[in-house]
């Protein structure tokens, strides 16, 4: 399988939400469209609200993968402005 290049990468690890959710919109709203954002996180509820929200604002994720016992690292292309 091809690896996912990230144009944009943070690390939110040790936040909870909604501060999760606000880091990633203001990290993906700076970015092109089709860049893809990748995002670090050991914040497992974030895990599945942050892809959600993704995509309820038209973003496309293109992957959600554990890493290891507690992070797991997201990947985001921005489709929308």
């Amino acid at each position: 399988m091809e690896e996912i290049r990230s144009d944009k990468k943070i690390d939110i690890r040790g936040l909870v939400c909604p501060y999760t959710f606000v880091k990633s919109k203001i990290a993906i709203e700076a970015m092109e469209v089709g860049e893809v954002l990748e995002i670090l996180l050991d914040y497992e509820e974030a895990s599945r609200s942050i892809p959600k929200s993704m995509e309820d604002h038209g973003q496309k994720v293109l992957k959600v993968e554990k890493t290891n016992h507690s992070d797991w690292v997201l990947m985001i292309r921005k489709e929308t402005e």
